[in-house]
């Protein structure tokens, strides 16, 4: 079964850039369309907040509305790879941030509800200084 790792996370300021990948281990990576959620400090897990999606060839992409026109999602199945580049951040972006693999069929484009991806990273944080 496919292993999910997320890197890149860590301590930027106000206006600054970051770049998470999340890498694939076991399985078919291309497989499995992948999303980007984010925990906040305090919430919960079922609060999670869906970042990005992308569909299993890279066909289809969504956002969340705090993140469309400043944060990018792309992938790599060469690499096993995907991206999420985040830009102009402010200090609301703080959160542990998780990849998570949904292996259905997603005409529409990737589920934005944390239920229906059933594989999981581990998370990075990312922290956003004012």
């Amino acid at each position: 079964q496919v292993k999910l790792a997320e890197s890149g996370g860590g301590l930027v300021q106000a206006g600054g850039s970051l770049r998470l990948s999340c890498a694939a281990s076991g399985g078919t990576f291309e497989d499995y369309n992948i999303g980007w959620f984010r925990q906040a400090p305090g919430k919960e897990r079922e609060e999670r907040e869906f970042v990005a999606g992308i569909t299993w060839n890279g066909d289809i992409t969504d956002y969340g509305d705090f993140a469309r026109g400043r944060f990018t999602i792309s992938r790599d199945n060469g690499k096993n790879t995907v991206y999420l580049e985040m830009n102009r951040l402010i200090p609301g972006d703080t959160a542990d941030y998780y990849c998570a693999g949904d292996d259905r069929p997603a005409w529409g484009g990737p589920d934005k509800y944390p239920p229906g991806y059933t594989i999981w990273g581990q998370g990075t944080q990312v922290t956003v200084s004012s």
